[in-house]
């Protein structure tokens, strides 16, 4: 079976054998096309992880903000959760630290909506920048 018709087939074997071929210095018979679109996605795929977790920690520290009378384990939880995780993420892939204030102005709106929904608080309740700096918000001690 050709690189291309395995990659389609079965990804897992697929990878499995551009892996040998790299060992073996086969670098002529690497499904490369493939290869590079793969690697691409790798790098995608942590900038999503980045942007999903501060999502929903803004979200979270937005709801704990301006509803202090609703404040819950679950909701320091969750946060506790997404900055372990983000702390994680960025230990990592340190690369992924010079995305941290565009990765926060672009995913706010976001955070806003879902924080909207999940309070019923208009959104004109919430600012509408980003209220907290990269450092409060890996700071596992800040809560607002």
């Amino acid at each position: 079976m050709q690189p291309t018709e395995l990659y389609e087939y079965d990804f897992n074997e697929w990878i499995a054998q551009q892996i040998a071929l790299l060992k073996q210095g086969r670098t002529n018979e690497i499904d490369a096309i493939h290869l590079i679109t793969e690697l691409e996605e790798m790098g995608k795929s942590n900038l999503r992880e980045l942007e999903s977790r501060f999502i929903i920690l803004i979200a979270h520290l937005l709801k704990w903000q301006f509803q202090p009378n609703q404040q819950s384990s679950s909701w320091r939880d969750s946060i506790n959760e997404q900055r372990l995780q983000l702390s994680r993420l960025l230990r990592k892939t340190p690369s992924l630290k010079r995305e941290l204030i565009n990765t926060v102005t672009e995913v706010y709106l976001d955070a806003l909506e879902l924080a909207t929904d999940d309070t019923g608080l208009a959104m004109s309740i919430f600012p509408t920048t980003c209220p907290y700096s990269i450092e409060q918000l890996l700071d596992k001690t800040f809560y607002p």
